[in-house]
């Protein structure tokens, strides 16, 4: 039996976490116990300029020029922006549009990989730990480093404290609750020693006093040995939370770790916190020390369609056409998602290449795919808005979106809170796509307000 002290423990470890929240299949077995290995070198990397949010970076490179792994590529072309580095040794074959997820061409940099390179990465200028806090921002942009969760935003700008806040606590995420995906539960068993000297980097740029690691209860294993780690001089802590999804939504970890919650329409920075992928940590802790820019992640290649699975550590750029030969697929493939099948995105073409932010990739073939469900009306069962972990009304948003009245979701019913995580639609009974009707409607909003804003300039 569990002692007192023990029982209080376990009580409050599950307790504390947000409301609502669905409890998808994790599917994480087969690929949380084996070691990151180096995926092969493709005979051509396709690199779009756009991997990130905001302004794409100015190719600095011309047709038929030789580089060298790490080699600056594109620069950065703005605030919003981040550079492009090398990710191989080769020669570069065309500058060309090229394909991407979204279905949309956008500029590119076909690069032919050289055969016989040893592949040794080119050393940089060092951001010393002593280093101010702009210094290190400018060093974590010039690395090139984005969100490596998914959301691909700039990490120096998500690290830049606003004028009149301040930041107390930096929340590292290793949640991964997206089913599938093994990819932060590696880093956090095999880079301990750069997610730690990451920690000191962000904490100087922030200005945060502590540290947290929150982490999933199905990755134990992780939290105790990031613990037995922890330098004695470092004030991180590690804090295990239940497993649900969407837990590691930034918003909602913020509610299960530290017990406040971030306001509508606001940003973690308001309460005074700011939280950073424990992937992305390692990286800004392995090539600041360095003054490398990244050309490489750690990603997840699993589903019931693969069957070499595996957490690869894969040259950014490569096709996914060359992955799935590579690793082989079971039968013939019908779906394949970059990321995973809650939050990733369904591709329409194995020619697109993985990005800074593609953190898995999850094949299906025929055998598990079924056939596509019809859509029914709406029962006014209430299971969508149980399931929302911030306490929207998605049944209402989804009538709404049908009459297309935009306007109207977003200014009374919060729809730019929405951050599509698809609870709603995993749990709909009538297979309604509320995701895809929110995704449309926030879309809309944007533009009309962008027409707005120009309209009064």
């Amino acid at each position: 039996m569990l002692g007192l002290k023990s029982t209080i423990e376990v009580f409050s470890r599950f307790r504390n976490t947000f409301k609502h929240g669905v409890h998808p299949p994790e599917h994480k077995d087969e690929t949380n116990g084996l070691a990151i290995r180096q995926f092969s070198f493709a005979p051509v990397i396709t690199l779009p300029t756009s991997q990130h949010l905001g302004k794409p970076s100015r190719i600095l490179v011309r047709e038929g020029q030789q580089v060298v792994r790490g080699q600056l590529l594109a620069e950065a072309d703005g605030m919003m922006s981040v550079p492009l580095h090398a990710p191989v040794t080769g020669v570069l074959k065309k500058i060309a549009n090229v394909p991407t997820i979204s279905g949309k061409m956008t500029p590119g940099i076909f690069l032919q990989s050289l055969e016989g390179s040893s592949q040794e990465v080119i050393e940089g200028t060092p951001v010393p730990l002593d280093s101010s806090p702009e210094e290190i921002l400018q060093g974590i942009q010039n690395a090139g480093i984005v969100g490596l969760g998914g959301a691909a935003f700039p990490t120096h700008v998500k690290l830049k404290i606003p004028k009149g806040k301040h930041c107390d606590t930096l929340l590292l995420n290793g949640v991964e609750c997206e089913p599938f995906l093994t990819t932060d539960h590696r880093v956090m068993l095999e880079q301990p020693e750069d997610i730690f000297t990451g920690v000191r980097y962000v904490m100087k740029a922030t200005g945060a006093q502590k540290a947290i690691i929150g982490i999933e209860a199905n990755k134990q294993d992780a939290a105790d040995f990031l613990k037995s780690r922890i330098p004695d001089d470092l004030p991180l802590e590690v804090r295990v939370v239940p497993v649900k999804y969407p837990q590691g939504a930034e918003k909602m970890l913020i509610t299960s770790v530290l017990g406040v919650e971030v306001p509508s329409g606001g940003l973690p920075i308001d309460v005074n916190v700011v939280v950073i992928n424990v992937a992305t940590t390692a990286e800004i802790g392995r090539l600041l020390p360095h003054g490398r820019g990244i050309q490489e992640r750690v990603i997840t290649i699993t589903g019931p369609g693969v069957k070499k699975k595996g957490n690869y550590l894969i040259p950014i750029g490569t096709p996914l056409r060359y992955i799935l030969e590579e690793v082989g697929v079971e039968g013939t493939i019908k779906e394949v998602y970059m990321g995973g099948p809650m939050m990733g995105v369904a591709v329409s073409n194995l020619d697109i290449s993985v990005t800074k932010g593609t953190s898995g990739v999850v094949v299906f073939s025929e055998k598990q795919v079924t056939t596509d469900q019809p859509e029914y009306p709406c029962i006014k069962c209430a299971a969508c808005v149980d399931a929302c972990p911030l306490s929207l009304n998605p049944s209402k948003l989804g009538i709404l979106a049908k009459n297309e009245a935009y306007d109207l979701m977003a200014d009374e019913y919060h729809l730019m809170d929405c951050f599509e995580c698809g609870s709603c639609s995993y749990v709909c009974p009538s297979h309604i796509p509320l995701v895809q009707y929110f995704r449309i409607s926030k879309s809309i909003v944007r533009k009309r307000a962008a027409k707005k804003q120009l309209t009064n300039a």
